[in-house]
């Protein structure tokens, strides 16, 4: 397979505030190394995720509920959701659709991909070369990937986080 398409399964790790800018940061995680993969995300997309981590029901339905509920109402499945580029410093992201007119790609901010992704239950996906684009961080020493992720965001530099815009 071409390297360029070639896919790893991420998880989402957690959410964090850049300490710089104060700004969300999504962080997904290969489970199978030792990559984390920052993305810069809106305050109320950040709002979205992390209600759907905690298993919190919003009283009415937020936007991506609204959506998810269209989809399965028309028999469509989000099937998974790929970062499938970094371009200007701007991440991009695909959502793989299955429904009874077949299968169709839909074009996405990479917040708004994870947020129905949760909903849907459907895997995370990035491509590596947009892992290698961003420089995604390794860790390798002996300490725990939660040990490593700490001390990496204690001694970050503000240059360590990048100008990714939302």
């Amino acid at each position: 397979m071409d390297q360029a398409l070639e896919t790893v399964q991420m998880e989402i790790k957690g959410l964090i505030l850049d300490p710089a800018s104060k700004t969300p940061i999504v962080l997904l995680h290969d489970p199978s190394g030792n990559s984390f993969l920052p993305i810069w995300i809106g305050v109320f997309e950040a709002n979205a995720i992390a209600l759907s981590i905690e298993g919190v029901e919003p009283p009415r339905p937020m936007t991506h509920d609204l959506l998810m509920t269209s989809l399965k109402s028309i028999g469509v499945e989000v099937q998974r959701v790929t970062i499938s580029d970094l371009k200007d410093s701007t991440f991009y992201a695909v959502i793989s659709l299955h429904g009874p007119a077949g299968d169709h790609l839909i074009d996405s901010r990479p917040s708004d991909a994870i947020a129905l992704a949760l909903r849907a239950e459907a895997p995370i996906f990035a491509h590596r070369s947009v892992l290698e684009s961003a420089q995604a961080v390794e860790f390798t020493s002996r300490l725990s990937n939660e040990e490593q992720l700490k001390k990496w965001l204690e001694n970050a530099a503000e240059d360590d986080f990048g100008e990714y815009e939302m």
